[in-house]
């Protein structure tokens, strides 16, 4: 399903600022996630855009762990398969189209689950966020994070009630330029 389904849905054409190496500096994956993911871990990077997040995922869970990288963009999987073969990192990321009502990952079950600046994208919030938190182990985690010029404060609480609404449990702020976010455990 491409973005004509919901207008808000960040068209492939971003990509290249996506992956771009300035956006690096700015929002360093590593820096950002190396604290909640570990070498075996199952991660899942949801609405990976063109996988700017996903190879970094990869190479935090290394050979024995996997990346789901999940759009519902068959170009933002595209761009993400081949940013992860020039990273040499493609082995460990399993490309997953999604709809826009359905992440279609009803028998996987994730250590970390990752969702950069796209919830607000979400048609029906509440359902992805029961389905999130289905989809984290116990002791799980979920990165969550919503750009600040998109969401503002009272939405973003309305949101985060949302998420314990689901069963996710706040448990630390994310405070970044331009941001706001929470890591929930389950």
């Amino acid at each position: 399903m491409h973005n004509h389904a919901h207008p808000d849905v960040c068209p492939a054409k971003c990509v290249k600022w996506l992956n771009s190496p300035i956006r690096k500096l700015i929002q360093n994956p590593r820096k950002l996630l190396q604290d909640y993911v570990k070498p075996g871990f199952t991660a899942v990077d949801l609405g990976c855009g063109g996988g700017f997040f996903s190879v970094e995922l990869a190479k935090l869970v290394g050979a024995t762990g996997k990346v789901i990288s999940v759009d519902l963009q068959p170009e933002m999987l595209e761009f993400t398969r081949e940013y992860a073969r020039k990273n040499g990192v493609l082995n460990r990321i399993t490309l997953h189209p999604c709809a826009a009502n359905d992440l279609k990952l009803d028998s996987l079950e994730a250590d970390f689950v990752l969702a950069f600046y796209m919830v607000h994208e979400v048609p029906d919030r509440q359902r992805f966020l029961n389905q999130v938190a289905a989809l984290l182990k116990p002791g799980g985690c979920f990165y969550w994070i919503e750009p600040s010029f998109h969401v503002k404060a009272k939405q973003f609480q309305q949101m985060l009630g949302e998420a314990q609404s689901a069963g996710l449990i706040p448990k630390i702020p994310i405070k970044r330029l331009l941001s706001r976010g929470m890591v929930f455990t389950i």
